[in-house]
């Protein structure tokens, strides 16, 4: 097929796609009306399952293959860059130097490592009361775990973030969510049906299945954030060329391995 015939073939196409949006534009409702339809039913199905947070339900329970996508999507980004980044033949490590790091910035990080994770575990755990779950959750939690690369240095991170283990939860993440849904199947009902008892309206039983596809959802989201940015944070700080060229450090502080790079100041 020429360039021309395929240039045909995509305009025509975007014709038909135009006209069938703009179809669909002018069968919408009016703006401001009254008229919900599908807002209506989800805070119905929403509260008649006990989940006092409408979107949690709509995420987590009337819509839950959309979530299982979202989270395939995140779980193969992060599979993709560990291939893409891994170390070659051509690339070697290289240990980098202590950061020097201001006393003030060290306390106010070490301080508020401990209630930037405690924050991120609530968000993630009361997801289907309050706005938030696992998605927010986990980022919050593995930003926590990166406040050491602030408060000391890169090697302080290393010690404590085991990649292995990391790696194991951001698989037992998504295998979690997919076991949920399979226990609706051996239940008798269909994939990723809310088959839990409800629990008692706006507590953290609530919410049948909901709170565990959340749970699934922080551990794989946490798991997953915290790989990826080791991926970039190594070709960054630790990953040299193997004719020995050095990459400048963060904001431009001087070559990898020197103290400058792994302050965060």
């Amino acid at each position: 097929m020429s360039r021309r015939v395929r240039l045909w073939v995509l305009a025509a196409g975007g014709l038909g796609l135009a006209v069938l949006l703009a179809a669909a534009c002018f069968a919408l409702p009016g703006f401001g009306g009254s008229w919900h339809p599908y807002g209506a039913r989800a805070v119905e199905a929403a509260l008649g399952r006990h989940t006092a947070n409408t979107v949690a339900s709509v995420n987590f329970d009337q819509r839950a293959f959309d979530t299982l996508g979202e989270q395939a999507v995140l779980f193969g980004s992060v599979l993709g860059t560990v291939v893409i980044l891994r170390t070659t033949r051509d690339e070697h490590r290289v240990e980098p130097a202590p950061a020097v790091v201001p006393s003030l910035v060290r306390r106010y990080a070490l301080l508020v490592l401990p209630v930037t994770l405690l924050t991120g575990l609530y968000i993630a755990a009361h997801g289907q009361l309050s706005p938030g779950g696992g998605f927010q959750g986990g980022v919050v939690a593995a930003t926590a775990l990166h406040l050491l690369y602030i408060a000391i240095d890169y090697r302080a991170l290393r010690r404590l973030r085991s990649l292995t283990l990391f790696t194991l939860a951001d698989a037992a993440g998504e295998a979690g969510y997919l076991l949920v849904g399979l226990g609706g199947v051996l239940a008798g009902a269909a994939f990723l049906e809310n088959v839990l008892p409800y629990g008692t309206f706006n507590t953290l039983s609530s919410g049948g299945t909901v709170p565990l596809l959340n749970a699934a959802i922080g551990v794989e989201v946490a798991a997953a954030v915290v790989v990826l940015l080791a991926q970039f944070l190594d070709q960054a700080i630790v990953i040299e060329g193997g004719d020995g060229a050095q990459q400048p450090g963060r904001h431009g502080a001087g070559p990898r391995g020197t103290a400058g790079e792994g302050s965060g100041a």
